[in-house]
């Protein structure tokens, strides 16, 4: 196993800058999810960590070694795919296989490790079928085992769960975690759905635009996002956002109404700033912000509701049973500690 170090990485197609000066450290072992949305650049910098990109400028560190000059066989990697790359024509067990007899592995290792991988991922059974014999689940595994076999330094996954229904994915994940804290590889997957990153990285980076916006455990970029663009990607339902001007020790908003400044926030009389309320942290009170009801989506464990605040729509998520209608007010309130403040010109966090 080995880490990977990613230093002032820049890639520019032709005359078209993608990646702007990236560095990030990624410690041997870990699991650090790139996200962002489509066209940040993430599965660009995955590639370049192949070799499947060149780099413009910068270097790729894999253990010590420097690898920019490597072709993608001789870096230690394994990568999987979005589209599971299977033969037809070959079994699970020759799939998984495939890649050692290229290399000239000898038959009996080659059993091994296919028998190996396949404990770890229950392909057991399956290991005589055809990839057309198997579920979207199971063609995924067998993917992951071809992996596994290679016994690689460094994992990477580019976005492996997208072409899987919602309830799949949720079980595919959890198994792709487990797989991690059982084989303790270092890994970099790549995804654009940031509960996946949520639930399983060690770090997230959040990409947007060929940089790095923040990057950070989990709980970081959900409790303290250092810009408006990572309180608006992470977190679903995204974050509120509400513009107001200090005065007089409170948030007056642009309907009038005003909260109190929170506590530590330096803020001085006049100051425009954009105030952030996951709508999670919302909840219904006797005082605070007048709202009317938009719309009212109850899921079962939650209600989530639609709702406007003068011109502004906001999101609300309660977990109590509430009786609301479309058109009916419902006043809300933050709960304590949990407003975030930014500048609007730098997007920069304030408190």
């Amino acid at each position: 196993m080995a880490g990977v170090s990613i230093r002032n990485v820049e890639k520019a197609f032709g005359g078209v800058r993608v990646i702007h000066g990236i560095d990030i450290e990624i410690a041997d072992g870990a699991f650090v999810v790139l996200v962002g949305p489509s066209g940040c650049g993430k599965s660009t910098l995955l590639r370049i960590i192949a070799g499947l990109e060149d780099v413009t400028s910068g270097s790729i560190l894999i253990g010590d070694t420097e690898v920019n000059d490597m072709v993608p066989k001789d870096r230690d990697i394994a990568m999987v795919f979005q589209n599971y790359g299977l033969y037809p024509h070959m079994t699970v067990a020759q799939n998984m296989g495939f890649a050692l007899k290229l290399a000239g592995t000898d038959k009996a290792e080659i059993a091994r490790r296919v028998e190996h991988a396949a404990g770890i991922l229950n392909l057991t059974p399956l290991l005589q079928r055809y990839p057309r014999q198997l579920s979207g689940g199971q063609r995924q595994r067998v993917a992951m085992g071809r992996a596994i076999v290679r016994n690689p330094q460094v994992f990477l996954f580019d976005e492996p769960l997208s072409n899987l229904d919602a309830k799949l994915r949720v079980q595919m994940r959890a198994e792709i975690k487990q797989l991690h804290q059982r084989l303790k590889v270092t890994t970099v997957y790549v995804t654009h759905d940031q509960i996946e990153a949520m639930t399983m990285a060690d770090m997230i980076v959040v990409m947007h635009d060929g940089v790095v916006k923040q990057a950070g455990s989990p709980l970081e970029l959900y409790d303290r996002p250092e810009n408006l663009f990572v309180a608006g990607f992470i977190g679903s339902p995204a974050m509120n956002f509400l513009d107001a001007t200090v005065r007089g020790g409170q948030l007056v908003l642009t309907d009038g109404q005003s909260l109190p400044v929170p506590e530590g926030a330096s803020l001085r009389d006049g100051q425009s700033v954009r105030v952030g309320i996951r709508p999670e942290d919302l909840t219904v009170a006797e005082t605070g912000l007048r709202t009317r009801v938009r719309i009212v989506e109850p899921t079962g464990a939650e209600i989530h509701v639609g709702a406007d605040l003068g011109d502004t729509h906001m999101t609300v998520v309660l977990r109590e049973r509430h009786d609301l209608h479309p058109e009916q007010d419902l006043v809300v309130t933050p709960r304590a500690g949990q407003i975030n403040l930014f500048d609007p010109k730098t997007e920069a966090r304030l408190n």
